[in-house]
């Protein structure tokens, strides 16, 4: 086997194996550094032993090995009490099966044992997506709109807390479900984002494995959990926003804004397995909830033959149903992108500004801000406007995209 393969070989299975593996650990442990430190010594021994040896036939059980006799190493080097010895002697044997619950995927069933009502819902949202969604911390800061050390200061007090307050890391069964799925909703609404506009310079444009797990894992939550009405809206956004994919970025590399986009080459299966999924949420008569409302906007939008065809007015009104619920600064500012087709782009300016001291460093708020001046034939102010998404744009894609744009002012 080559260089080439056995680094892919370590890269693949640190994609599939790091959350599991450092779940495994936590769960024996007691301790997520301790978990998360020797997981990644058993990945540096990947590298220097498999170019050497060849990758083992099941890779994943040897890094778990590897990652528990590490653990147990730094237990025994850091604590010489002798029932500490004893407890980390213990951990050599093999443990029976632990059974799977309600939950039989085992990396959902990592998710769900992650999202422990016991931590406020941002807190175990980000720390499971630290842990299990495969996202960094730089990532997972922009997914929530703040700086990259207050987002790890908020993951390791989290840690602290599970660690203080001795929170089990117990397999949650049928009836922890309930308590549990919003913040695990929330997660792999944000595994999925990332996956379909990666934020970060030094990924691809589009993470295709991340939306696509995203789906896979939604839809095991629907079989699930079949009357969790959010459940079905979430599904149905992914499904209509993942049918755009092909899309999105052209072969150059630039984003493909919406109303340039070739809807022929939208895939047609997934929209209608969207719609159908949003008039059964609608036929359900009960009251929709954040997912729901944002999988009707794009239901809109997917049943438009053309941009010109949209029904902005209905957009409009459902974004207005979603601001009572959700009354964020990110949904203010998508309202006023459809405010602006509707009203025109002056009166949707008027809201976006009000916006400036909450989105100040979303490059979004600026890209939009700038189209709106472009549109307004305001043309310093939107290179302005330009110049600043750029600057905080992330995406290759989307910077592409924003420079041309840029590039067009007169």
């Amino acid at each position: 086997m080559s260089g080439n393969d056995v680094r892919e070989a370590i890269t693949q299975a640190h994609h599939e194996e790091w959350a599991r593996v450092v779940a495994s650990l936590t769960r024996r442990f007691g301790d997520l550094d301790i978990a998360e430190e020797a997981a990644a010594e058993a990945f540096a021994t990947a590298v220097v032993r498999w170019p050497a040896d060849g990758v083992p036939p099941n890779p994943g059980a040897w890094l778990t090995t590897t990652a528990n006799r590490k653990a147990i190493d730094r237990i025994r080097r850091e604590n010489k009490r002798d029932d500490k010895q004893k407890e980390a002697q213990m951990l050599y044997n093999d443990d029976p099966p632990e059974s799977p619950g309600a939950i039989d995927d085992d990396r959902l069933r990592l998710i769900f044992t992650c999202c422990h009502p016991a931590l406020a819902m941002e807190t175990r949202v980000a720390l499971t997506l630290r842990m299990v969604g495969g996202l960094t911390v730089p990532e997972i800061a922009r997914a929530f709109l703040v700086p990259e050390t207050a987002m790890g200061q908020r993951i390791t007090r989290a840690k602290t807390k599970i660690k203080a307050a001795r929170i089990p890391y117990r397999v949650p069964s049928a009836a922890d479900l309930p308590a549990r799925v919003s913040g695990v909703l929330a997660v792999l609404f944000l595994v999925f984002n990332e996956g379909y506009l990666a934020t970060g310079p030094d990924t691809d444009p589009v993470r295709h494995d991340l939306s696509a797990e995203a789906i896979r894992l939604t839809r095991l939550i629907r079989a699930l959990m079949p009357d969790d009405g959010e459940a079905a809206g979430l599904l149905a956004l992914m499904l209509l926003t993942e049918a755009r994919r092909t899309a999105r970025v052209s072969v150059s590399g630039e984003l493909v804004t919406l109303d340039e986009q070739d809807r022929g080459a939208w895939d047609a299966a997934l929209i209608a397995e969207g719609h159908r999924l949003v008039r059964e949420r609608i036929a359900a008569g009960m009251a929709p909830g954040r997912y729901q409302i944002l999988a009707a906007i794009n239901a809109v939008h997917t049943s438009a033959p053309d941009m010109r065809d949209t029904d902005w007015s209905q957009v409009v009104a459902l974004y207005d149903r979603l601001v009572r619920l959700d009354p964020s600064p990110i949904i203010a500012l998508n309202r006023a992108v459809a405010v602006a087709e509707l009203d025109g782009p002056q009166v949707a300016l008027a809201t976006i500004d009000q916006l400036d001291d909450k989105l100040a460093g979303y490059h979004a708020y600026h890209a939009t801000r700038a189209d709106l001046l472009r549109r307004l034939g305001r043309s310093q102010k939107s290179r302005a406007a330009y110049d600043k998404a750029i600057e905080l744009a992330g995406n290759t894609a989307e910077i592409a995209y924003l420079t041309r744009r840029r590039d067009q002012l007169r």
